[in-house]
């Protein structure tokens, strides 16, 4: 239930802040889009940078997203004795 809450809210903060940007209002940190990122929002974040066409150009989030994510699956793969839940 945790990682489903936070993909969900890395999906959504990506699309709040696209929609922030485009109003010219306040937007939302990019150290809050990466630290729900690490906290196992990883996956919800990517999808919603490509879903809303947001932080795409930023090589940053390009390659930092999908790294995150990668770490994030080995050590789920090696905590759990090679099979990734």
């Amino acid at each position: 239930m945790y990682l489903i809450a936070a993909n969900l809210a890395g999906f959504a903060l990506m699309a709040l802040d696209k929609f922030l940007a485009q109003t010219h209002s306040r937007r939302v940190p990019e150290r809050t889009l990466f630290g729900v990122a690490l906290l196992g929002g990883s996956l919800g974040a990517w999808a919603g940078m490509y879903a809303c066409r947001h932080k795409t150009k930023h090589w940053y989030f390009v390659v930092g997203m999908p790294l995150i994510l990668a770490i994030q699956l080995l050590l789920a793969a090696w905590w759990g004795g090679g099979y990734v839940v």
